[in-house]
């Protein structure tokens, strides 16, 4: 059995509300409607009544033998007049002087007459002659005493034909008023079927509850950024890896500093913190859809990586200067020129134990002394120079090697592709580890060049540097440069103080 959309439960739940409303008001117009014809009709039978009573014509004729002469045309007159159904006009005890059925005069009036005969004018509902009706009765004063009654009143049934003639107008009303809440309301459970694609609400809990599950359980950071520039929604993941404050949601991306992630929509390397983030953006009609993935790990085997490639890089460079030189010795030799042969590679050998002998007596961690030795090859096949300052000094203090290589690796590659001649200082002291990287090229004067994406050569994909600064916070140090000089000073871990 197919289950009511939500929007279908709505329609015959307003369609109920606005049957039930639209009823109550026309009951209540209703009531309201009787009461007010049943106190319009006192009115004017009181004011009918009152009026009688002070006619002058009426105290006069009184006295005469036979009142009902000229008492009844009058009282005829004024009902016909007045619109009331009866006026009544009767001695103290209720004999009738008038009536309009001419056969009820001389009988007694059927009513209540003790408070008019104290001189009060009152009204009543009351069944007479004509059947129940809306009265009134006053006293006629003469010479400072009650002479008379007068009594008018109008029939129920008249009261209830003007309240039928009502109805049909009431009733006219609020079948009109009930067509235009049927009218609202379908159109509102059309917008509602539209927005929800006709669900139920068990599948629409459902589909929330799936929501919130995969929202909490996926390991990648989720984000969803509107038309206008606000977050309008993230995951835990997303809060974890961009350390977002709890009232993220609903903030601009500009004043959370997450702009950068909506800058194409090609996967992206995005800094934060000490992370690495891979970012992707896509455009929806809701705005755009950010996913953030973690590759501070894989980042760090990139670079691992690129380290290694570049030791290879730096052995083939040495392999391919050996070779040449290899050959020249052997093609003295063959010339018979033994002497030049051996001094060439004398001279080499000494030049290349110098340099390994230097590079390993003065740097003791031994992955940052390979990089180094590696450097100094690649600068020699690039036509450049790398150099250890004389005065560097670097024990195995127990720093992340991945860090240093990090750190050394691209420091010394900008200054290679900005200069040829590049100086590495590395020491330690009471400062801490001092890294000094300078080259004799232009320098830099760029604040921003820590940040990704910087670069110098245009293709806005520069990275070396924010890596650089990344490693240089994580260590807990600090970076300054000064022209063409990067001096990078980072603490001593404790086990080794």
């Amino acid at each position: 059995m197919r289950r009511w959309s939500l929007a279908g439960q709505m329609l015959v739940l307003q369609l109920l509300v606005v049957a039930v409303a639209v009823t109550g008001c026309a009951v209540l117009a209703l009531v309201q409607a009787q009461r007010l014809l049943t106190e319009e009709a006192g009115a004017t039978a009181r004011a009918v009544a009152v009026g009688v009573a002070a006619a002058p014509g009426v105290a006069a004729a009184l006295d005469d033998p036979e009142p009902t002469l000229a008492l009844q045309p009058y009282a005829e007159r004024v009902r016909e007049r007045t619109g009331v159904d009866f006026v009544t006009i009767m001695k103290p005890d209720g004999t009738r002087y008038t009536h309009p059925n001419p056969a009820e005069i001389g009988r007694r009036f059927l009513g209540h007459t003790g408070r008019a005969l104290a001189g009060e004018t009152f009204i009543e509902t009351y069944t007479g002659t004509l059947g129940p009706s809306e009265r009134a009765v006053t006293p006629v004063w003469s010479g400072g005493r009650v002479r008379a009654l007068v009594s008018a009143g109008i029939t129920i049934d008249r009261i209830s034909a003007r309240l039928r003639g009502q109805l049909v107008w009431g009733g006219l009303i609020a079948a009109l008023t009930l067509g235009l809440g049927a009218a609202g309301t379908w159109l509102v459970t059309v917008r509602l079927r539209r927005q929800t694609h006709g669900l139920g609400p068990v599948e629409l809990g459902r589909i929330h509850d799936h929501h919130d599950a995969v929202l909490h359980a996926v390991r990648e950071g989720l984000l969803l950024v509107g038309l206008d520039g606000t977050l309008t929604l993230c995951n835990d993941a997303a809060r974890q890896l961009l350390d977002l404050p709890p009232d993220a949601e609903g903030r601009h991306v500009a004043e959370l500093g997450l702009s950068g992630l909506l800058e194409g929509h090609e996967e992206r390397v995005h800094l934060a913190g000490d992370r690495v983030l891979a970012v992707n953006s896509a455009a929806s009609r809701l705005g755009t859809v950010v996913t953030v993935r973690d590759h501070t790990e894989l980042q760090a085997l990139a670079g691992q990586l690129d380290a290694e490639r570049g030791f290879a890089d730096s052995l083939r460079s040495a392999a391919h200067e050996a070779a040449n030189r290899l050959h020249t010795v052997i093609t003295l030799v063959e010339l018979g020129r033994t002497e030049q042969a051996v001094a060439l590679g004398t001279a080499e050998l000494r030049a290349a134990q110098e340099l390994t002998d230097r590079v390993v007596g003065a740097v003791r961690e031994p992955v940052l002394a390979a990089l180094l030795l590696g450097k100094s090859a690649e600068a020699a096949e690039r036509g450049g120079e790398l150099l250890l300052t004389r005065d560097s000094d670097l024990d195995d203090l127990g720093l992340d090697p991945r860090d240093l290589v990090t750190i050394v690796g691209n420091l010394v590659d900008n200054a290679l592709d900005a200069a040829t001649r590049v100086e590495v200082h590395l020491s330690a002291g009471e400062e801490g580890v001092v890294i000094r990287v300078a080259d004799d090229g232009p320098g830099l004067t760029a604040p921003e060049a820590f940040a990704k994406g910087w670069t110098t050569k245009g293709d806005g994909h520069g990275l070396g540097l924010a890596l650089v600064g990344q490693a240089v916070r994580r260590l807990g140090g600090t970076i300054e440069v000064a022209g063409s000089a990067f001096t990078v000073r980072l603490p001593v871990p404790e086990r080794v103080r």
